[in-house]
This record gives structure tokens, C-alpha cells and sequence, in this order.
């Protein structure tokens, strides 16, 4: 009668263990994917105001906890976004040039799931997000492994602005 005791008390106490590690696997995933975005892309459809030349460049740092995806590359205008893991969530902060950082998470499944990155405004700094002009959610679609669209939607005045959205079609340079 003590092995039957002794086995579920196992269970129980990796069930949590195993849980836990469920939770970080559509992170892990979906951060794969960005990693094997490491290189320079040519904006295929003028999005960016680059038509057929580079115009995001994507490289790992931190011993490959994190991914580094700079737009604009030298310009006046250059930005960058730092994307990591934050246990189960994958989540990004925006260094903007309107001198913001907004922060976005990407929750677990829900919001990473497939061959779609969604993420959704998590805070950030040098912000007000009931007024300031700032980037609020961004949406990443893997359409092969040289290939990518997304969509980056502004918000001013505590809402959604339809006069504020990026959207990039990009291709790997080859």
C-alpha cells in the first residue's frame, strides 16, 4: 500500500514541473523562429519607404537570449526592437524614434501560436498610453523561412490610430 502512496505523491509533485514546462514551449517555439530570422531583409513592397533595398537587419545577442531587429539602419529615423522570453510569454520593447519604449507581450498559445506572432501593449516608458502617440501591438506572420509580413498598429489619444499603421512585407536577402 506504501508504493501506490509513494507514486502519486511523485505525480503530484511533477505535475507542476511538467505544467510549467508546457507553458514556455509556444515561447520557445515562436522564439526559434525569430532567431532564424538572423540576417538583413529587403522590404519587398515599399512598406517601409525601401522598396527593393534592406531595410531590417535581425541578429541574436546575449548568448541567444535575445533578438535584436534593427529598421532603418544608420538614418535619423533608426529603431529597434529587443525581443526575449519572459517564462511561458515571448515579449518585445520597441526603442522607438519618437523616443518611447513601449513593451508587448505575446501570451503563451493564445497569442503565439502557428506561424503568427501577436502581441499586445504591456507598458513601457516615456509614455502615457491614454494620450501619447506610441506603437501598441504588432502582429508577425512567418510565411516561409525567407519570408515575412507584419503589421504594427499606433494609438493616440487612448485609442487605436488608423492613421498609424506599419505594415512590412520582407523577403531575405540572398
Amino acid at each position: 500500500m506504501v508504493r501506490p502512496s509513494v507514486a502519486l505523491l511523485l505525480a503530484a509533485l511533477l505535475l507542476p514541473v511538467a505544467s510549467a514546462g508546457d507553458a514556455a514551449a509556444p515561447a520557445g517555439d515562436s522564439f526559434e523562429k525569430l532567431k532564424a530570422l538572423a540576417g538583413d531583409w529587403i522590404d519587398v513592397d515599399g512598406g517601409f519607404g525601401m522598396k527593393d533595398q534592406v531595410a531590417v537587419r535581425y541578429r541574436t545577442t546575449g548568448n541567444g537570449s535575445a533578438v535584436v531587429e534593427t529598421l532603418f539602419s544608420g538614418t535619423p529615423t533608426e529603431m529597434m526592437t529587443v525581443y526575449h522570453k519572459d517564462g511561458g510569454d515571448l515579449v518585445l520593447t520597441h526603442y522607438c524614434s519618437g523616443g518611447n519604449q513601449p513593451r508587448m507581450r505575446a501570451k503563451g498559445g493564445a497569442s503565439a501560436t502557428g506561424d503568427v506572432l501577436a502581441f499586445d501593449f504591456d507598458g513601457g516608458t516615456n509614455l502615457d498610453p491614454s494620450k501619447d502617440p506610441h506603437m501598441h501591438s504588432c502582429r508577425i506572420e512567418f510565411l516561409g523561412p525567407d519570408e515575412v509580413k507584419g503589421e504594427w498598429q499606433g494609438w493616440a489619444q487612448g485609442k487605436a490610430d488608423a492613421g498609424h499603421v506599419a505594415r512590412f512585407h520582407l523577403k531575405r536577402k540572398k
